[in-house]
């Protein structure tokens, strides 16, 4: 797991769900290279998403 998502996944652990803008700013990051996380964290199923509000959580939280 690398540096980007562990800070992924401690930001959403404390503030979750947010959306991938709000995790870009949180941690001062391009929205691409955060969504790269997004993406390889959503295919471990560590997280999910909402379609409807597109904010991201912890697989565990409401899943």
């Amino acid at each position: 797991m690398s540096k980007t998502d562990k800070r992924i996944i401690g930001l959403l652990t404390e503030d979750g769900p947010l959306t991938l803008a709000e995790i870009s700013e949180r941690l001062d990051m391009k929205p691409k290279a955060v969504f790269r996380a997004l993406r390889r964290l959503f295919e471990k199923g560590v997280i999910s998403s909402d379609p409807a509000t597109r904010r991201y959580f912890i697989e565990d939280e409401e899943g």
